[in-house]
């Protein structure tokens, strides 16, 4: 039996990953230990994220920053109406965050040096938010 207790078998989990807008995640230094721990890991949680900083007539700057990070559950089944598919479908995304600002190096006469982001104090496994999240919507 499943959660519900219907029974109903689940046809599998798939575990999908957001990507920030930010950018790719800047892997740390591992132990063993921690990286099983981490791919053992199902839910979300706030990690340590580095990223280059961007913006055009401006020098790049590398930032620091808290993001989120994890893997929720989500799964498929097929069912007999349509759209003959059921699905749960969450990523590990934003619950709670401040937004710092940095001023960026090198940049041209009349560009504002100004470049903000989030900090993320709280995240949660949600349904994708594509105004703090790269969603994907078609595979």
């Amino acid at each position: 039996m499943n959660q519900n207790g219907t029974g109903r078998h689940r046809w599998g989990t798939l575990l999908l990953s957001c990507l920030v807008l930010m950018g790719p995640l800047q892997p740390g230094p591992w132990t063993q230990a921690s990286a099983v721990t981490l791919r053992q890991f199902i839910g979300c949680a706030v990690r340590e994220f580095t990223f280059l900083a961007r913006k055009p007539g401006c020098g790049g700057l590398h930032i620091t920053t808290d993001a989120c990070w994890g893997r929720c559950e989500t799964w498929e089944k097929p069912v007999l109406e349509p759209p003959f598919i059921e699905s749960h479908q969450r990523v590990c995304t934003y619950n709670q965050t401040r937004l710092l600002s940095v001023r960026l190096p090198n940049c041209s006469s009349g560009v504002d040096p100004a470049y903000t982001f989030p900090l993320a104090l709280r995240c949660h496994c949600a349904v994708c938010a594509a105004s703090s999240t790269e969603c994907i919507t078609a595979v």
